[in-house]
């Protein structure tokens, strides 16, 4: 059976006032760019997964990281919705290569 590979995208909206809240904003921007998520705007990141199952592992992970204070939304949807998204003003950034390839290397 083919693994189907899916997209988690991440919605936040944290509070930014005090230097408590601004440290824990950054933390958790740092803990996904670490986890390999792409930013597809402020406060709106991706990443593709292998399956289902790898996308319940991270959402744990996300939990676990996720501060006490604001908004976190996830959303999870097969690349196939994704590839859908349609841009009404500006374009896909050219510098993500967004493909379900992978490079074996023998």
């Amino acid at each position: 059976m083919r693994d189907r590979f899916v997209r988690i995208i991440v919605f936040f909206d944290l509070p930014n006032i005090y230097a408590r809240d601004k440290r824990n904003y950054q933390l958790f921007r740092k803990f996904l760019i670490n986890e390999g998520f792409i930013m597809m705007q402020e406060s709106v990141y991706s990443k593709i997964v292998l399956n289902s199952e790898s996308s319940k592992l991270l959402i744990e992970k996300i939990k676990n990281h996720a501060p006490k204070k604001g908004l976190i939304q996830l959303l999870t949807i097969t690349e196939q919705q994704y590839a859908r998204i349609e841009y009404i003003i500006g374009s896909s950034s050219t510098k993500i290569v967004n493909s379900e390839e992978r490079l074996i290397v023998l």
